[in-house]
């Protein structure tokens, strides 16, 4: 147990590829602002403008009080961006997994979720109170095995878009093929495509050519490729005014501060206009995995700034990120509950903000780090 209790470090300054860290001058590895845009001049700008008209806090519900020309103007441009009617704007990603599953799902309805899907997918179809059941890993033929019992209720098929900590990609397409001979709704969390895949970074879907019809429910956050906080689920129109009238996690909570809705709009124009940001990062990731390939790091199949070096043993994977962070490397070591028993790895994400430089240098103290602690071990 010793080796999975969790502690949190204290950042001083800014969020960004480098940043101090409980005192310590470090490179970020482990941060999911992956197009650098947290620490934005004009994101920054945009905050404190904003601030200085709506305030700090939106003071009510969204449904109350709390709703501001900026959430309206931001909810509009996340549709457009992702080529939906309608988005619906939330203060955590979190809550709109919990607050989507638990309004279009019920005691008599079936869910089928992956097995690696995010802990806010799995407890939103907890509390939905439906019947669960989860299909291998991205294993469509497990999937469509499940689905083919017949059931006299609604079926949903839950899905992330990316997963948060093998960094793989999920079936879309497949999964829109089942759903579709099912008659089942997928829902995809797109939490670490959106911003990073597809053109214009709309995501995942867009990467496999996907639209409404295929994959009905599409959630996302602000909180990673845009560098900030928030999240949104987009639809059609039915879906969202639905979804307006059901989603309590929406309905009960304070609303975003509108300075940072405000924010979250010059955040989101650098996503769609600086595609070069991506074009970086997807520069960076080749160039990591092919250094990994070369030291014989053991690097995954991940093409997403998610990069994951699997140890196994906690233990293991602990000292490593402590012998990193020694080198002035900020590296998260990922252990159970967060990930199977055997599977503990160093979770490596990469940002448009790093440098080639800093990625031969991670690489670098990698080699050094792993070749020393195999010595130790034997």
């Amino acid at each position: 147990m010793r080796n999975q209790i969790r502690r949190r470090r204290v950042v001083t300054g800014l969020h960004a590829a480098q940043l101090q860290v409980d005192g310590q001058d470090c490179l970020n590895f482990c941060s999911n602002d992956y197009l650098g845009l947290a620490a934005h001049p004009d994101v920054i700008r945009a905050l404190q403008k904003a601030a200085e008209t709506t305030g700090i806090g939106s003071g009510a519900s969204a449904y109350v009080t709390g709703w501001n020309a900026e959430h309206q103007a931001l909810e509009e441009e996340l549709a457009d961006c992702v080529q939906r009617p309608r988005a619906l704007l939330f203060s955590t990603g979190y809550q709109c997994n919990l607050g989507v599953i638990q309004a279009l799902a019920g005691r008599d309805d079936h869910i089928y979720s992956d097995a690696l899907n995010h802990a806010s997918l799995i407890d939103g179809c907890r509390l939905s109170g439906a019947g669960i059941h989860r299909y291998r890993h991205a294993d469509c033929t497990d999937l469509a095995a499940q689905l083919s019992q017949p059931v006299q209720s609604r079926q949903l098929i839950v899905s992330d878009g990316v997963f948060s900590m093998d960094g793989d990609r999920a079936p879309l397409p497949a999964l829109a093929t089942i759903a579709r001979q099912q008659d089942a709704t997928l829902i995809v969390d797109d939490a670490h495509g959106f911003g990073v895949l597809g053109p214009q970074g709309r995501g995942s879907l867009a990467a496999f050519g996907l639209g409404t019809r295929d994959v009905p429910v599409l959630v996302a956050t602000l909180g990673k490729a845009l560098g900030g906080f928030g999240a949104f689920v987009a639809g059609d129109d039915d879906l969202i005014e639905f979804l307006l009238q059901r989603t309590r996690t929406a309905i009960f909570t304070t609303a975003l501060p509108p300075a940072l809705a405000a924010a979250m709009r010059a955040s989101l124009r650098l996503l769609r206009e600086e595609d070069w940001r991506r074009a970086h990062l997807h520069a960076l990731i080749a160039r990591f995995r092919e250094g990994s390939r070369q030291l014989g790091l053991p690097v995954s199949d991940s093409q997403t700034p998610i990069q994951p070096l699997v140890v196994g043993d906690e233990a293991r994977a602990v000292a490593l990120s402590a012998a990193l962070q020694a080198c002035g490397f900020l590296i998260s070591a990922i252990r159970p509950p967060t990930v199977p028993a055997g599977t503990s790895r160093l979770r490596i994400t990469l940002s448009a903000a790093h440098t080639e430089q800093q990625v031969d240098d991670l690489l670098e103290a990698l080699d050094k780090t792993w070749k020393e602690e195999i010595v130790r071990q034997d």
